[in-house]
């Protein structure tokens, strides 16, 4: 049926189904559907200039296709790139090193603490409400913490 159909449209079921891809692109996440779309559609280009047979058709959409896919993982690869803002999405990671005062003491080793719009759990040693604690590492949604040194 495929065939037949590129057979008798020739480049229009080439464009027809480079747009079908192109939208389903746009309802779909990712981005791969969007190079198969452009190959198809680079196809129908080919074939309105020139008369290629459909299995030649069929070569050239899997050839372009998998071109138009190195070439965007090369160009749109940002795994290597530095952040201006390494702890952007990391909010327990941003709070090492800042202080806050204990509204409620820290006992057996656990306790909470409120921090902005957020309550927190802290792991350390028994404090006192009241006391004024610096965070020194964060591991997963829990708050390590000491009691922070005096101000002179």
């Amino acid at each position: 049926m495929l065939i037949e159909l590129i057979e008798t449209h020739g480049p229009w079921a080439w464009a027809i189904l480079g747009l079908i891809l192109l939208v389903a692109e746009l309802l779909l996440p990712g981005i791969y559907l969007f190079w198969f779309g452009l190959a198809a559609i680079a196809v129908a280009l080919l074939t309105i200039v020139n008369d290629i047979p459909w299995q030649m058709q069929v070569v050239v959409f899997c050839a372009i296709a998998v071109i138009f896919v190195f070439l965007s993982r090369r160009f749109m690869n940002t795994a290597g790139q530095e952040s201006d803002d390494p702890l952007l999405n990391k909010r327990a990671e941003r709070l090492v090193g800042r202080e806050f005062v204990l509204e409620k003491p820290i006992e057996n080793g656990y306790g909470t603490v409120k921090i902005d719009d957020t309550v927190w759990r802290i792991a350390a040693e028994d404090i006192p409400a009241g006391t004024r604690i610096r965070i020194t590492a964060a591991d997963g949604p829990v708050l390590q913490a000491e009691p922070a040194a005096e101000k002179s």
